[in-house]
């Protein structure tokens, strides 16, 4: 099986108490649905600052992360739909599907 990191982007801006805690509640109930494909879950980030050759800047890119999670599967497109269940994309979000490459270091 291949390892894929699934990049969180995005989500939902603001929630309230009990949006929130309903949002958690679907989060870990996808968790728990991916069972023995999640090797690492991963956990959100917060705002990110970009390094690049012209500097630094602090808006996180065009497209900033907001999270990731590593799970393995058979295929690229077997974990496309695991990442296409997730709550997140629900709520707004989206999630970029990478293989993760094995490299001796």
């Amino acid at each position: 099986m291949t390892k894929f990191v699934f990049a969180y982007h995005g989500g939902p801006k603001s929630m309230t108490p009990e949006e929130g805690k309903a949002h958690m509640g679907k989060w870990m109930a996808w968790m728990e649905s991916l069972g023995d494909a999640v090797v690492d879950r991963g956990l959100p980030v917060g705002k990110s600052k970009t390094v690049g050759p012209g500097g630094v800047t602090d808006d996180g890119g065009s497209n900033p992360l907001s999270g990731f999670t590593i799970v393995q599967a058979d295929s690229i497109d077997a974990a496309v739909e695991m990442a296409k269940q997730s709550p997140h994309v629900d709520a707004g979000g989206t999630i970029e599907v990478a293989p993760a490459m094995d490299m001796p270091m």
